[in-house]
């Protein structure tokens, strides 16, 4: 049974008004009623309720999380981490997928203003326009994740291009000459043109020329592209003796591909990724991958909404670069190599 305030009061024999100012830390109570007060609350086993705290402060307690999907594994990874960083600072992260539509992405940063659902938002958007992003203000409690541009606003980015190439200069030191690339989106998002350019650059370190018949485009990241796409490699003119894949999906449903050709991996065709997912630990054989920092990311993240809201949403915009290292597992080495 829920101890009311009221109940706390009559045992301590104060009133109603005593007992929230004892609550609220109000500095003047006398001490010997902030004792009785404080033993009534003990006693009781009264709990505040944080609800009507945070409703008294104008705020809700609650910060959402934008993400264009859940069902992937680096964004589901990626939500805990941000979850679990999120209780550790005393609030609750309510997570809205918005399928990286302009409109939704624009309706979860409307609902981000003192007194309404959430005292901030920390989003992964696809489809806002530089224009939508005049219109925002940037006092907003805001901060953005992912590749987009975003001046005057708050923003933990990973440099996707270094990563990207950080991934196919070790498939070059490998002495694959032929390397693909799968994951350049038709629809030429952010991301997967950065990792693109980081291609292309390691290319050119290395000395290799760009062949335009190793890179695969896909319509999502997702396995069965991955899958499509490692076969249209494979029927091309230039066999691949190594390939970079753009995220785990990706690279899980290239390696199906290649076991049901009947290609060894690493032996034939090595394989790296991004994103270090853990279901790329346990595939067959495990992955090697790019491993961003998902933790600072996260906590990135908190920490700048966090100062926002410290600082009444005002504040100079500020834009971390998430740390990333390099992965090898047995799809790049062979066991004795690991």
């Amino acid at each position: 049974m829920t101890v009311t305030r009221h109940e706390v009061a009559q045992a301590a024999g104060v009133s109603l008004r005593t007992v929230s100012n004892v609550v609220n830390g109000y500095v003047h109570v006398a001490p010997a009623t902030r004792a009785r007060v404080l033993q009534a609350i003990q006693e009781l086993e009264y709990r505040p309720s944080e609800l009507a705290r945070n409703l008294r402060r104008g705020r809700s307690g609650l910060i959402g999380l934008g993400l264009p999907e859940l069902d992937t594994p680096y964004f589901a990874e990626l939500t805990r981490a941000v979850v679990t960083e999120g209780r550790q600072r005393g609030y609750t992260v309510v997570i809205d997928q918005t399928d990286g539509q302009q409109s939704r992405e624009q309706a979860l940063i409307e609902r981000t203003t003192s007194g309404s659902l959430f005292d901030a938002l920390i989003l992964n958007p696809l489809s806002l326009t530089a224009a939508d992003l005049e219109r925002i203000d940037p006092a907003r409690p805001l901060v953005f994740l992912g590749e987009m541009a975003s001046p005057g606003f708050s923003h933990v980015v990973i440099d996707n291009r270094a990563a990207a190439f950080d991934a196919v200069t070790h498939l070059a030191s490998l002495g694959r000459r032929h390397i693909a690339a799968i994951g350049a989106e038709e629809t030429v998002r952010a991301t997967s043109s950065s990792r693109l350019q980081g291609y292309y650059d390691a290319l050119d370190a290395a000395g290799l020329d760009r062949d335009p018949a190793l890179v695969a485009s896909v319509a999502a990241f997702r396995r069965p592209e991955g899958a499509a796409a490692m076969a249209h490699l494979l029927d091309g003119p230039t066999r691949p003796d190594a390939v970079f894949c753009f995220c785990d999906p990706l690279a899980l449903g290239a390696l199906r591909t290649l076991l049901t050709r009947g290609l060894r991996v690493p032996d034939d065709i090595a394989v790296i990724d991004f994103d270090d997912v853990e279901d790329g630990a346990f595939a067959t054989p495990s992955l090697s991958s790019i491993a961003p920092d998902k933790a600072f990311i996260a906590g990135a993240a908190l920490d700048l909404v966090m100062a926002k809201l410290a600082d009444d949403g005002t504040g100079g915009d500020q834009q971390p670069v998430a740390p990333h290292r390099l992965v090898i597992r047995e799809s790049t080495a062979s066991v004795g190599q690991l």
